[in-house]
């Protein structure tokens, strides 16, 4: 065993270990995720005995966001390659949960803890025929035990910051080692390739070749053309401002512009999605609103009367909203983090977000290219909102831009599965 990976056993592992199970008292998520492994084992050896020889790609996710971009490569297997069984795993509950029924899939489980025998009794129930890391979640033992039975690995959507801690120099050895257990390290841009070539790996092939979070945008807003959630003569006339995925601190720089560009917008009709659709969120949206404007909630649409804002209380609907929209903005940008840009952008809309969108490259892009639009506070956003809403060709312009963004960034996943020949075969 490497010394390195001698001390991630010895101390780091069993560190791990204690605060993940005492988090679990304190934590719903975390201790469903402790629930959830149980049974692992149990479940993984059901379905091996019911399925024998067939190729079997896995495919590994932290959660819900990186397995949407394992998607359309697992869609275009499932497609081309029909024979070959597709395990996905997860380390969040979250990720989890909501995928538990996604029917490309089959077998959806979480990933052991990484604990030598626990990984060593994994590979050897699913007899993986390729082990596929989707962007960051990789764990040593695991990464160790498949190059030690001549597993090919992969990661795709490969991501490295320049800056990464995993560059300082005790770390970089540990990181050195473990990154050339891999085959294909597959990156998402070049300062990426660049990032992982400076840990001067011998054994992997490192190329950018893109994201494939664009082509799974592309892939959803087709489906989501498909639904009709609003009827025609709902929105005909009227100009639609969505607000996708707020947080409470979104909130209070949206709702007084809102209150504000209302009296000078007669046809404007806002639909609010909330990052989390709790009862108690819905509540305090709605005792901002009140007596203030009219409003009503999506599950109550049997009702509508003309209100001006539709409050949005079930999931799984957002995406399918994008399509009636003029002007979109995204929320997370005032709390931690923009959430998801790709999705309104991909509809051709101009796309509105504040100052926290660091986190996501193509926030920034967007934004340099005149498709985004970066607001600090409820001036700016008023500014701005009121000028997409009167002005068409600013507003066409700017959703033209965002959606070529999105389109010039497709091709990912056929670039990927060039590199998946020789297992595909």
């Amino acid at each position: 065993m490497n010394f390195y990976l001698l001390l991630y056993n010895i101390f780091a592992l069993p560190f791990l270990w204690c605060v993940f199970h005492i988090a679990g008292f304190f934590n719903a998520k975390i201790k469903r995720g402790i629930r959830g492994r149980k049974y692992l084992f149990r479940d993984l050896k059901k379905y091996a005995e019911r399925n024998h020889g067939a190729s079997r790609f896995w495919f590994h996710s932290s959660s819900l966001g990186e397995f949407e971009q394992a998607k359309p490569i697992i869609s275009a297997i499932r497609k081309n390659h029909p024979h070959i069984e597709i395990i996905a795993t997860f380390f969040s509950p979250s990720g989890f949960d909501n995928s538990k029924n996604y029917k490309n899939a089959n077998v959806i489980s979480y990933i052991p803890f990484d604990s030598y025998k626990n990984v060593t009794q994994f590979i050897d129930i699913v007899k993986p025929t390729v082990a596929i890391m989707v962007r960051y979640d990789i764990w040593p033992n695991m990464i160790f035990a498949l190059k030690k039975q001549n597993i090919p690995i992969v990661i795709a959507n490969a991501t490295m910051k320049g800056n990464s801690l995993r560059k300082i120099p005790f770390l970089l050895q540990f990181h050195r080692s473990l990154y050339d257990c891999f085959n294909y390290i597959l990156t998402v841009s070049q300062n990426d390739q660049i990032s992982f070539q400076e840990f001067k790996t011998t054994q992997p092939v490192i190329r950018a070749i893109g994201d494939t979070r664009f082509d799974q945008v592309m892939m959803r807003s087709s489906d989501a053309r498909q639904r009709q959630l609003l009827s025609p003569s709902l929105t005909k006339n009227k100009k639609v401002f969505i607000v996708g995925q707020s947080w409470a601190e979104d909130d209070d720089v949206i709702i007084p512009v809102l209150l504000k560009i209302q009296k000078n917008e007669e046809s404007l009709l806002t639909i609010i999605v909330p990052h989390e659709p709790t009862i108690s969120h819905l509540e305090e949206l709605e005792s901002k609103l009140l007596d203030r404007i009219s409003f009503i909630r999506f599950s109550e649409m049997n009702n509508y009367n003309d209100e001006k804002v539709i409050l949005i209380d079930s999931i799984g609907v957002l995406v399918a909203l994008y399509q009636y929209a003029d002007v979109v903005y995204v929320g997370g940008s005032f709390r931690q983090g923009i959430h998801n840009i790709l999705e309104p952008a991909v509809f051709d809309l101009p796309v509105i977000y504040g100052p926290k969108h660091t986190n996501s490259q193509e926030a920034v892009d967007l934004a340099r290219l005149g498709g985004g639009f970066v607001i600090e506070n409820e001036k700016e956003l008023y500014r701005t909102l009121r000028t997409l809403l009167e002005n068409s060709a600013d507003r066409e312009r700017a959703g033209r831009i965002s959606g070529d963004f999105v389109r010039e960034h497709c091709g990912a996943t056929e670039r990927f599965l060039h590199f998946l020949k020789p297992y595909l075969n």
